[in-house]
């Protein structure tokens, strides 16, 4: 659960050069915290405080506990800085949403966060950015933006992926080599009394840590990715005054999180059930590129998309209808050191009971909100959303465990995974 004071300041001065405005968007939260499992044999929870058993060393009971602060305490809260810019002169310079991004960036029609299927810096990344307008609508920008805060999808070194740790949802040690270079955007737009049509690419560079853990073992060559984008709004329609739908698509090669974003993840280890062994388990992951010690980088490409149709069925109570889908496939080289050739070898493809190998996944999600709005600036809301991981492994494969999802030491089905999230809102705006 969440409580949230969003501020905003605006203000905007004419000079002899143009108006300059500066912008702040900034957000005090309070976050409930997470439980932690300790993975005990007692089958005990941790809830960072004093655990104690009671005399049968059965039943764990709490002694002034409370949960993980996520927020520090349970009483201090979080505070955050979504936006803080100027813009002069055509340029933009400080935090504001990507240039890449459509205008409704993560958000086509829902509150849902983790829509996949295109880029979304809703908390806006730092840049530097020229935009030149045209008139009738029509306006381009060129953006240089920071790749570490959200673009960093992982470079994996898949010498160092084990059974376990793929279950885990990771396919080798993560070798992210710092930055050499901002991402680079670049955006055409038409804004108009119908709607709204954008295009957008983006070059991310990929630079690779060493193989081991000292300079003289050398490390790949850097490879830049590249993202594309195009964005369709269209208003006016037939169906209803407001009504509205937005759509996106996206192509990457080596810049995952321009379609897996940052809210969405890249990474996934989802248990369910299963009719034939303790339990199922899917798991998947988005990087950017993998390599293995010694080589270069190989990219991984994915391509996705997403829309929404908004319904207005009076003044105060709409509806929209969501979805989204995103693919991520994976080259030659990743698929021989996880899966052999053929899928029947490498780290994973030649274990006992696996008979299909292949780390290439997809994402489907659908969704449907409905929002009163009573009074003017005050709006409930309800948003019921499902997500499908469609993951390529089959059979059965024996996991060690973790004590960190308290999962035993058992025979786990490879199977899809679904899970279903209800976000419920009150918002008010003055």
């Amino acid at each position: 659960m969440r409580a949230r004071e969003d501020l905003n300041i605006d203000t905007r001065t004419a000079t002899e050069y143009g108006v300059v405005r500066t912008f702040f968007d900034g957000v005090f939260s309070w976050t409930t915290g997470n439980y932690a499992g300790t993975g005990s044999a007692t089958g005990a929870t941790a809830y960072s405080g004093t655990l104690a058993l009671n005399t049968s060393g059965a039943t764990p009971a709490l002694v002034g506990s409370s949960v993980n602060g996520t927020d520090g305490n349970t009483s201090a809260g979080s505070l955050g800085v979504y936006y803080a810019f100027i813009q002069f002169a055509g340029f933009t310079m400080g935090k504001a949403v990507s240039q890449f991004d459509a205008p409704w960036t993560n958000y086509p029609g829902n509150n849902f966060d983790s829509l996949v299927g295109g880029s979304g810096t809703v908390t806006g990344v730092n840049q530097f950015t020229y935009t030149a307008d045209f008139g009738q609508g029509v306006t381009a920008a060129f953006s240089a933006e920071d790749a570490t805060a959200y673009y960093q999808a992982g470079n994996l070194n898949m010498s160092g992926a084990t059974a376990a740790g793929m279950i885990g949802g990771s396919y080798g040690s993560n070798a992210i080599g710092g930055s050499r270079s901002p991402n680079l955007v670049g955006m055409v737009r038409v804004d108009q009394a119908w709607g709204l049509f954008q295009a957008s690419v983006a070059a991310h560079d990929n630079h690779v840590a060493y193989y081991g853990a000292t300079e003289p073992t050398g490390h790949p060559d850097d490879k830049w990715g590249w993202a594309v984008q195009l964005a369709l709004s269209i208003k006016n329609i037939p169906t209803g005054a407001g009504d509205t739908i937005n759509i996106q698509g996206v192509y990457t090669d080596g810049a995952s999180r321009y379609n897996f974003q940052n809210l969405a993840g890249g990474s996934y280890s989802m248990f369910g059930s299963s009719g034939i062994a303790y339990q199922s388990v899917g798991f998947a992951i988005a990087p950017d590129t993998v390599f293995i010690t010694g080589g270069a980088q190989e990219t991984v490409k994915t391509w996705g998309f997403r829309g929404a149709y908004t319904h207005n069925w009076d003044p105060y109570w709409n509806s929209a209808l969501y979805g989204a889908y995103a693919q991520a496939q994976y080259g030659t080289l990743a698929k021989t050191t996880l899966c052999g050739a053929g899928g029947a070898g490498g780290v994973f493809g030649g274990l006992a009971g696996v008979t299909g190998c292949n780390p290439d996944f997809a994402i489907a999600q659908i969704g449907l909100i409905t929002r009163w709005t009573p009074v003017k600036n005050l709006t409930f809301s309800a948003d019921v959303n499902w997500t499908h991981l469609d993951q390529k492994y089959s059979g059965t494969v024996a996991y060690v465990g973790s004590g960190t999802t308290a999962k035993p030491a058992a025979v786990y089905e490879l199977k899809d995974q679904d899970t279903i999230t209800l976000l419920l809102r009150a918002q008010r705006n003055w």
